[in-house]
């Protein structure tokens, strides 16, 4: 969350010529209904049944294509090993205070996060990094966020 995966996929996806999709938006087309919607009536695993059908639906589909997932994504149902099979992850690696700066701003927009007292966030978010890394750390290329310029990103995936 709030790692700039929309920000850059819709970059990368524009000088590429292929289409982008956020996964989130995806899933709120489909079902008709708020990320914070599903969250609220009928929960996470709900939502990560949606959020593994949208993915595969958008690949099946789309033979070329960037898509930003959701923080969660490669963590349920073996997405990662799909993803990995199906194309090439990038992981935005981006520092933990630069997350917090970006998520005290959406946290309202944030189901996973709405609840959590401000002073709190840092410890939550460096928690959910722990638990995610391992699937994370399982993608083809991992870029630091704040230190990439869309040519260097460019050059990374055309190359790898």
């Amino acid at each position: 969350m709030g790692s700039g995966k929309t920000h850059w996929g819709k970059r990368l996806a524009k000088e590429l010529s292929v289409p982008f999709f956020d996964l989130d938006e995806v899933i709120t087309t489909n079902s008709q209904k708020t990320i914070t919607e599903i969250f609220s009536l009928q929960g996470e695993e709900y939502f990560r049944t949606l959020e593994k059908e949208a993915l595969e639906a958008v690949t099946a589909d789309h033979e070329q294509f960037i898509i930003s997932c959701g923080g969660g994504t490669p963590c349920f149902f073996n997405n990662i090993d799909f993803m990995k099979k199906e194309g090439f992850v990038l992981w935005l690696n981006t520092a933990v205070d630069v997350l917090v700066t970006r998520l005290l701003k959406e946290k309202l927009k944030r189901p996973l996060l709405r609840s959590i007292a401000d002073e709190d966030m840092k410890a939550v978010i460096i928690k959910k990094l722990q638990e995610r890394r391992f699937y994370y750390q399982q993608a083809n290329l991992v870029v630091d966020e704040d230190l990439i310029s869309l040519d260097e990103l460019l050059k990374l995936v055309t190359h790898a």
